[in-house]
């Protein structure tokens, strides 16, 4: 009986194949393979499906990692403006998400804010709310949480420099002059502009956003370093407290062309 045949054959094609080699990988849709679809025509030919799936990485026993995005997108109701908004203890919930996936997300939404936010640099003139509107939304709108930020301005309304108060709920009681104030004499700082968020969406001031305006408005006053304005960043838009000027959501604002258009008087240009 002739023994079992031990050598390879060689193919039609001339490929040389065997008893021990795998057999061939199926080949997988574009869609199944992220990682090379986003190499091939780059990260603005995919979709947000295929982005949040490059990022998931491989699929596992929960799905395919276009799957996994799907459940993803679907848990932020399709918005990835509300998707950088979500905790990665949410996102741990959803199937097929890990602290690697969800620590993942977290990383590039924090990216995408803070490249963003450098936009905000020293020497940018601030013509008015529009312009508050325009750079700090990005940074701001959808954050879970709130921040109250101090913009110091030369005398020509020039940035100096971006100075974060506090983070969390805004508390009158919380909020000291001293606070808003120390940076801005260190820095030589003609002017002050005040921002900060409304992560219900709703740029709408409460008695509280009023009641930290007039105590920042009156210490400015006292120490000759004047509050040009409180500025409430929100998804749905932005508020002057002092004018009462609604803006267009970030992004969608159109740069203004002088105060005057933005309806907050800001001093001589020059």
């Amino acid at each position: 009986m002739r023994q079992r045949e031990e050598v390879q054959e060689v193919s039609r094609t001339g490929a040389l194949t065997g008893p021990e080699d795998p057999p061939a990988a199926p080949d997988l849709a574009n869609g199944d393979r992220p990682r090379e679809r986003l190499r091939q025509v780059g990260s603005r030919g995919v979709s947000n499906r295929e982005l949040l799936a490059a990022l998931v990485g491989s699929g596992g026993r929960a799905g395919s990692a276009t799957e996994i995005a799907d459940r993803v997108l679907a848990r932020a109701g399709g918005s990835l403006r509300r998707l950088t908004r979500l905790s990665p203890a949410a996102l741990e919930r959803i199937p097929g998400v890990g602290r690697a996936v969800s620590s993942r997300i977290a990383a590039a939404a924090e990216i995408g804010r803070r490249a963003e936010a450098e936009r905000l640099e020293a020497g940018l003139a601030i013509q008015g709310p529009e312009d508050v509107c325009r750079v700090m939304g990005p940074q701001l709108r959808s954050l879970a949480q709130e921040e109250f930020h101090a913009l110091l301005l030369d005398r020509r309304h020039r940035l100096i420099r971006d100075v974060l108060v506090t983070r969390g709920l805004l508390d009158a009681s919380l909020i000291h002059a001293r606070e808003v104030f120390r940076e801005a004499i260190v820095e030589h700082a003609a002017a002050v502009l005040l921002v900060h968020n409304h992560p219900s969406g709703d740029p709408t001031p409460s008695a509280e956003d009023r009641a930290v305006t007039e105590a920042l408005v009156g210490a400015g006053e006292a120490l000759g370093i004047p509050v040009l304005d409180h500025v409430i960043v929100a998804e749905r838009g932005c508020r002057s407290l002092l004018t009462g000027a609604r803006s267009t959501p970030p992004g969608a604002a159109a740069r203004v062309r002088g105060p005057a258009a933005a309806g907050l008087p800001l001093g001589t240009r020059g």
